[in-house]
């Protein structure tokens, strides 16, 4: 029997890429926003959930280069320009409390390391992985491809190393991120973070932490409506 005086949470689906700069710093200022909303009066928990999004699907596993090379290589975008751009979300990020370095950062292909989200999550432990992955990727210039890295790095979570790499060989979790990408097709999302709240308001990109606080405080303010 649950407590009806305890709220029901608003959820929160967030579609996200371990290799998206731009996911890591709207993860911290969601993060911002939610302590923000929390402090005020009549403030509802909030649960979150994140789906798999792979930006660059054709990436190998092992690039050979840097993210410089990457952008302009793959992206056609002009090496000055890339080196600009990684400045100025290196910045970005710094605001927020990360400390990117590009010069360490391996880029790679993230299927296996969305398998592993999803691995963590029938575990418990989704949103300690996902913090872990894009730490291990874009402060640590730790490898986020590979199965024996991804696996050290779900042993240090607690998980079990071993069933972590039976599971990404099998790769019995696949279906469960080609799916999530499904979902991401029929909602119309081309590019991430996508945050869906409550499963009715879509937010693109990487939003002041103000922005996400006055989303949660308008949908637990509709519910109250609702239920008067």
């Amino acid at each position: 029997m649950t407590d009806s005086s305890t709220p029901e949470a608003i959820k929160i689906d967030i579609w996200s890429d371990i290799a998206c700069p731009w996911c890591y710093i709207g993860k911290r200022k969601l993060e911002f926003g939610i302590e923000e909303y929390a402090s005020t009066e009549g403030s509802v928990p909030v649960e979150i959930e994140y789906h798999s999004f792979e930006l660059s699907p054709d990436t190998p596993v092992d690039f050979d280069g840097d993210e410089i090379e990457f952008l302009s290589g793959h992206k056609g975008i002009p090496a000055e320009q890339a080196s600009q751009m990684l400045e100025r979300v290196t910045g970005i990020a710094s605001s927020v409390g990360l400390d990117y370095d590009y010069d360490a950062l391996k880029h790679t292909n993230t299927v296996k390391a969305h398998e592993l989200m999803h691995y963590a999550k029938a575990h418990g432990l989704q949103l300690e992985m996902k913090e872990r992955l894009l730490k291990a990727y874009f402060v640590e210039g730790r490898h986020v491809g590979r199965i024996e890295d991804l696996a050290d790095l779900a042993a240090e979570l607690g998980l079990d190393r071993a069933d972590v790499v039976r599971s990404l060989e099998s790769g019995e979790n696949v279906d469960a991120v080609r799916a999530d990408q499904r979902q991401a097709q029929e909602l119309g999302i081309q590019g991430v973070p996508f945050f869906v709240f409550e499963g009715k308001y879509g937010v693109s990109g990487a939003q002041d932490p103000a922005t996400f606080a006055q989303v949660l405080a308008q949908v637990a303010g509709e519910r109250v409506e609702v239920g008067s």
